[in-house]
């Protein structure tokens, strides 16, 4: 494989197969590293190794692997549901992962979540999409000087925490609460649990006692050059970034493409090498949003049961479409990729399904002839191919 430092990108609304690509990449390296950089918890990568499987959030997809996961200060993970997970995981591997984290990593708090809930529930017939996990509620908290970051958590037991969260309830979120129009009695089950005291120390304890499962790193350049391996792994994909005004507001509250893995490189002093676009053979979106020629799936092809995507209360049912041309799908990735002069794959799951192409409204095309498209030659050199949603590939130059 070229390359030590990879970034691996969704190329649409997400569920592209970002774990897939990443535990791919993982495979031969003893002392490897991924580095969660966008979101947090909502993410649902999911990665099938032998006879197990395991829908990743805040772990690294390249766990079977006994990579390492690495939490960027651009990162929010849920601290209060951490402890779940890696007990999940290591009740399907056997293996507990090690997790490190930049110090100024700030997670996200059980207000967070229930601001979100309640304002998407409130939007009715025009929700935004959020999945509940507040995610965008986090981002605006932190922007306003109310983060409480990794290494500061650490430093404490549930009560000194506990304080710190009811003294940012009381300071910023009674403001955000007014500034969005909400009033806590008139928010059922989210009100209560806003007013709620015990909750809010339970939660805290939970928080702390998680804390002890994160190593936080004040010498990330140091720790990065001792890895053979350094993968960044990106959550949803490149319709869903942040600063994507097209498909606003339903998009998250984070950057999605190479954003992130550029300026942290700079500050890990690595050098980005590779950069894998991870596509389906044809196009999802789990959540509300415009879904440009979308279509039953049926009519793709012999498409599976999603078992990570069910329907929701949040995301309703898991929508399908097509891609509009490879010249379209092209601009999207170089337009990403512009003043990187990184080496540039495609990855293309669930061909299975498809019979090995992929659905464009402009006409199907076989997988294999994608690179060679005049719209790629001049940036795309290698696609990694999957004959199924999970495994079994090929690599095509």
């Amino acid at each position: 494989m070229t390359g030590r430092t990879a970034a691996v990108i969704g190329v649409g609304f997400g569920d592209e197969g970002k774990g897939l690509a990443t535990d791919y990449l993982c495979a031969g390296f003893d002392n490897a590293t991924v580095i969660r950089h966008n979101g947090g918890a909502q993410a649902g990568h999911t990665v099938i190794f032998g006879d197990r499987r395991f829908v990743f959030h805040q772990l690294s997809s390249g766990s079977f692997r006994h990579a390492d996961t690495y939490w960027a200060q651009t990162f929010m993970p849920d601290l209060y549901k951490l402890e779940a997970e890696l007990s999940d995981f290591k009740e399907v591997s056997e293996y507990m992962p090690v997790i490190y984290a930049d110090p100024d990593t700030c997670p996200t708090f059980l207000d967070d979540i229930l601001i979100n809930m309640a304002l998407e529930k409130s939007r009715g017939e025009k929700r935004h999409g959020s999945c509940g996990m507040g995610i965008n509620e986090a981002a605006l908290r932190i922007c306003a000087g109310f983060g409480l970051t990794i290494q500061f958590i650490k430093t404490c037991d549930a009560s000194r925490l506990y304080n710190e969260l009811l003294r940012i309830r009381k300071e910023y979120v009674a403001c955000r609460l007014e500034s969005l129009g909400l009033k806590r009695n008139e928010l059922g089950e989210y009100g209560e649990l806003l007013d709620s005291k015990t909750v809010l120390f339970n939660f805290a304890e939970q928080m702390a006692q998680n804390a002890c499962y994160v190593n936080v790193v004040n010498n990330c350049e140091d720790y990065f050059a001792r890895q053979d391996r350094v993968i960044f792994e990106g959550a949803q994909g490149l319709l869903l970034d942040s600063e994507n005004k097209e498909y606003a507001p339903h998009v998250t509250a984070s950057r999605t493409g190479l954003a992130n893995p550029v300026s942290l490189c700079k500050k890990y002093g690595l050098k980005l090498d590779l950069i894998v676009y991870v596509m389906r053979s044809y196009v999802t979106r789990h959540g509300a949003g415009p879904l440009p020629h979308e279509c039953e799936k049926a009519t793709l092809g012999n498409i599976s049961e999603d078992l990570t995507n069910r329907e929701n209360e949040w995301q309703g049912k898991l929508r399908y479409g097509r891609y509009e041309s490879p010249a379209s799908l092209a601009s999207r990735i170089l337009t990403d990729v512009d003043g990187c002069d990184a080496e540039v794959a495609l990855f293309i799951t669930h061909l299975n399904e498809t019979n090995g192409s992929i659905r464009f409204s402009s006409g199907d095309m076989a997988a294999n002839q994608l690179s060679s498209h005049p719209s790629f030659l001049e940036r795309v050199k290698k696609s990694f191919l999957s004959d199924s949603p999970t495994q079994a590939f090929s690599d095509n130059h």
